[in-house]
């Protein structure tokens, strides 16, 4: 996954060349792009006013894509900050709606399409999902992300992040007030107090780690503030934690459900899609059938003369066929790393790929590195890995594979179990995603299409649907050698992404109980116990994210096939790569709609 940086705030410097009349590589028809002059001017003068005003008001999230005006100051999530922010969206809204969308140019109509989403998103979570009064992790992801940005890549001199870290630690305290004065425990779940109860001290870490050890690189004066900001920040902390541990945790009572009314309303949003919860679920089961059936075939090959090997008829009944493709993947769970080679073999795997892509040229190789890191402690508990990109702003700086190391604290069944889930070839399916020719790629891609607007409002189904194609692009081109097991492993993978459309929508709408999630997860889709306990976990912590892999891996797909056939044999895989991500990040319908130059709905 990505680390997903919704941010509202650039320098009117952003948007100098913010929205190009036609497609970046000019295959759009002239005749289908007439557009009306002032209508894209007054959009683009909206479009600044939108980016300029929330630089103020999200300047974390200013850091992260790389506008670094405001690396000094943090979000205010107190009542009145709050209240801005809202009166703000809903003016901007109000404002894009008295625009004539058929008059703007085809890349207008598109970003308009998105903020428009993106403002009517903002006013719903903010007055109707209300996660500022339930969700502890926006307190402690701000808390983290503040710091992390502005000393995980050199932007800028050593000093000058040294100067905006010390402002920020002297504000974090005012956050950690905010956060226990908007956060009503009885409303807030379990789960999310004790995940932000376990990642506060993290936020000490990257202070000793990150900061301190460069104060000597300040005057003797401005180092002395801030190691004063940062001894009280440490004070802070401790007395944030024990509120955290005698209050919060102790009193929280809230129902992480969303519900269906909510769970609908907010899947619109994250998805901005034309398939809903049902359409999503019809497609994941019959999906679900369609994938066992090729294991199956490839269980049965890899089976064939194994002495002591379960039956593999022609035509299985349900536990013959469970028998077999688990039989399988214990072969490939056989070869697995030590639990202290993970990262190592991700670094390793990732060049293995990256030389795969060159030599089989399924698309255009970024121009910037990619450095695999150890997950920082305070995003830890999520996710196993994720890919963090550089802002559209900070270019040629370091994308971040990061990779969750396991915990000391686990035994060593614990870590078998993970294991045997991040077998060798899942690491190398891993990197695919995450790397290459997965996030790391598109994104890079994303980056330099010229509408900053878009790469800030990117669209998570285009991204995650993206990396899960990735994988399939790999496993038809050859990858590992055409090794049956490796493709068992990605079809394992894509089952995982099927289960995930399933589990979101049973989970919060349906009332699905965590023993029949662990069962769908560690039965039907072959997880190991640990990797599907820490999916129960996510699935509580978060809503309508685990879909976007499996909408936007469809409509990735979807629009292959289109492309194919009306190509015919002039198709050109990289070619269609290359384009498909040549329009940044938007919602996948959009990229259908610019190449197959249909109407922008």
């Amino acid at each position: 996954m990505t680390r997903k940086l919704l941010c509202l705030a650039l320098t009117a410097a952003l948007l100098a060349a913010c929205q190009p009349a036609g497609s970046p590589n000019g295959t759009d028809k002239p005749a289908a792009d007439a557009h009306d002059a002032r209508a894209d001017a007054a959009f683009a003068d909206l479009s600044k006013r939108w980016l300029d005003g929330g630089m103020a008001l999200n300047p974390v999230s200013a850091t992260q894509i790389g506008d670094h005006s405001h690396d000094g100051e943090l979000d205010d999530l107190s009542a009145e900050g709050r209240a801005k922010s809202v009166a703000f969206s809903q003016s901007m809204l109000d404002e894009l709606g008295k625009i004539d969308r058929d008059k703007l140019s085809r890349e207008n109509q598109v970003d308009a399409a998105v903020l428009e989403n993106q403002l009517r998103y903002d006013l719903w979570t903010a007055n109707t999902l209300q996660s500022w009064a339930w969700d502890p992790m926006i307190y402690s992801s701000l808390a983290g992300g503040s710091l992390y940005s502005l000393m995980a890549r050199e932007f800028a001199p050593m000093p000058d992040r040294l100067r905006s870290a010390t402002s920020r630690m002297e504000k974090l305290p005012a956050l950690f007030a905010q956060m226990r004065a908007n956060l009503d425990p009885a409303r807030v779940p379990k789960t999310h107090a004790e995940t932000v109860a376990r990642q506060n001290q993290g936020l000490l870490d990257l202070v000793d780690g990150m900061i301190l050890p460069h104060a000597g690189e300040l005057p003797a004066e401005e180092k002395q503030r801030l190691e004063a900001a940062a001894a009280a920040l440490k004070t802070a902390v401790a007395e944030h934690q024990a509120w955290l541990d005698k209050t919060l945790v102790p009193n929280a009572k809230g129902d992480f459900r969303l519900g269906q009314k909510l769970y609908d309303e907010k899947l619109a949003f994250a998805l901005n899609s034309p398939l809903g919860r049902k359409e999503i679920r019809e497609r994941a089961e019959k999906e679900l059938g369609a994938v066992r059936e090729q294991m199956y075939g490839i269980a049965r090959q890899v089976l064939a003369g194994k002495a002591g090997a379960p039956a593999t008829p022609d035509k299985p009944d349900a536990a013959q066929q469970q028998a077999a493709i688990a039989a399988a993947l214990e072969i490939a769970y056989a070869d697995r790393p030590t639990r202290d080679k993970v990262v190592e073999l991700a670094k390793s795997s990732t060049a293995q790929a990256t030389d795969f892509v060159r030599e089989k040229d399924l698309i255009t190789l970024p121009d910037a590195p990619v450095a695999i890191i150890l997950m920082p402690e305070f995003q830890r508990g999520f996710s196993v890995a994720y890919c963090d990109s550089p802002g559209p702003l900070d270019k040629h700086l370091d994308t971040f594979y990061a990779v969750s190391p396991i915990p000391d604290e686990w035994k060593d069944d614990q870590v078998t179990s993970f294991l045997r889930e991040y077998n060798t070839r899942s690491i190398h399916e891993l990197s695919v995603h995450e790397a290459m020719p997965g996030h790391y790629v598109q994104i890079w891609h994303s980056n330099k299409y010229p509408s900053v607007l878009r790469a800030v409002l990117s669209s998570g189904s285009f991204v995650e649907g993206w990396a899960v194609y990735a994988e399939k692009v790999m496993a038809d081109a050859g990858y590992m050698d055409n090794d049956p097991l490796y493709r068992l492993i990605q079809l394992k993978w894509y089952l995982r992404t099927i289960a995930n459309a399933i589990l979101d929508q049973a989970i919060h709408v349906d009332g699905m109980s965590r023993e029949d999630a662990m069962k769908l997860m560690t039965e039907q889709t072959f997880q190991q116990e640990r990797e599907a306990a820490g999916k129960w976990v996510r699935a509580q912590l978060s809503s309508t994210q685990l879909p976007t892999y499996f909408v936007g891996v469809q409509e990735h797909l979807d629009l292959r096939r289109e492309v194919e056939k009306r190509e015919g044999a002039g198709f050109n895989l990289k070619a269609y790569h290359d384009r498909v991500l040549s329009f940044g990040s938007p919602p996948v319908r959009f990229v259908r709609e610019l190449m197959l130059d249909e109407p922008i709905r």
